[in-house]
């Protein structure tokens, strides 16, 4: 990859933008000289070049926040990459998951808000059944949980066949919900199910 890079109309510092390989969600904007693309290949962890402190800088070396490397992809041409990464804990210094997190005219983008709810309903397992819904129905055993996929979904079929748009929204979202707990309580996540639509897609 290093010698298909155009360095000299970047002036040695390669524009790197990095991405949650499972939320699609883009965490940060850092550059790369080639020490810092070499590094960054050989143990999987992004390294950027940093302009102020003139050295290269491992993203977590002092947080423990690191950015593991899943895959890269140069542009058409060849003078910005693009990273897919897991990232350990926040990205950003303030505490955000994603240095890109405070959007003037909307809320967060609709896959990278449902990517966070189902982390957020898989933290419930386990919880006080007291403390949530979601923690009430995890106690409740994968056999209610089932059940309520089963009642969502004939719901949002019902609400479909008579063309009520608004009922058919909410069912539908109640279908999901159920259906994100049901796949948490069975050990499985929407990526599970999305590369199995991928397999089929082939």
């Amino acid at each position: 990859m290093i010698e298909t890079i155009n360095w000299q109309k970047v002036d040695n510092l390669l524009p790197v933008i990095v991405q949650n390989v499972d939320t699609c969600e883009v965490l940060m904007l850092g550059y790369m000289n080639p020490e810092a693309l070499a590094k960054t290949q050989a143990e999987k962890r992004v390294t950027f070049f940093s302009r102020t402190k003139q050295r290269l800088w491992t993203k977590g070396e002092t947080s423990g926040n690191f950015l593991n490397v899943v895959d890269m992809s140069l542009d058409c041409d060849n003078d910005t990459l693009l990273i897919l990464a897991k990232p350990v804990g926040e990205t950003c210094h303030t505490g955000a998951e994603s240095c890109f997190h405070q959007f003037e005219k909307q809320d967060e983008p609709d896959w990278i808000f449902f990517s966070k709810l189902e982390r957020l309903i898989a933290s419930r397992k386990g919880a006080d059944p007291d403390s949530s819904y979601t923690a009430h129905l995890y106690s409740r055993g994968t056999k209610r949980i089932a059940q309520k996929v089963g009642e969502e979904g004939v719901e949002t079929a019902l609400a479909a066949t008579v063309k009520d748009r608004e009922e058919t929204i909410c069912e539908a979202a109640d279908l999901a919900y159920h259906l994100t707990v049901l796949l948490q309580d069975a050990n499985l996540a929407w990526a599970d199910v999305i590369e199995k639509l991928k397999e089929r897609h082939k």
